[in-house]
């Protein structure tokens, strides 16, 4: 097997550690906003998940062990929602989601940011480059008209 399966499952462990963070730390702020953040985060990790379990293959994983491997990374998910819980301060969630959120959120933000900026900067189609942008502004548009409900 080669070493770029067990990074990637390293990467996606702490991906999930990072979701766990967010989602846990959202629903100590309200219902919505965790139901929101639990949203986006469902919607970045079905093409993502699909995207490991590839790179598993590639990298010599039978379906079988790249399967229960991916389930495996999915623990890193729950055990940063137990840390982002039992992180609470005695004086209540407040203190413990002003650093999670914009830690989690600003981990979010650059790393899309470098991975679709040189994407779309790059591309010599216009017509793509329109398509792609139009697509982030839907999912931006989406995102705020949830959270009107």
């Amino acid at each position: 097997l080669q070493i770029s399966g067990y990074l990637n499952l390293l990467a996606n462990t702490i991906d999930n550690f990072t979701h766990g963070l967010a989602i846990a730390a959202s629903f100590l702020v309200s219902r919505k906003v965790g139901f929101l953040t639990t949203m986006a985060i469902l919607l970045h990790e079905i093409p993502h998940e699909v995207g490991d379990f590839a790179i598993l293959l590639r990298a010599g994983f039978d379906r079988w062990s790249a399967a229960k491997m991916q389930l495996s990374t999915a623990l890193g998910g729950i055990v940063g929602a137990c840390f982002a819980i039992c992180a609470q301060s005695p004086k209540g969630a407040g203190e413990t989601i002003a650093w999670i959120l914009p830690f989690t959120s600003g981990g979010f933000l650059y790393i899309a940011l470098v991975n679709v900026v040189p994407d779309l900067l790059e591309e010599k189609n216009p017509w793509n480059s329109l398509q792609q942008i139009l697509l982030l502004c839907t999912g931006i548009t989406v995102m705020v008209l949830l959270s009107f409900t």
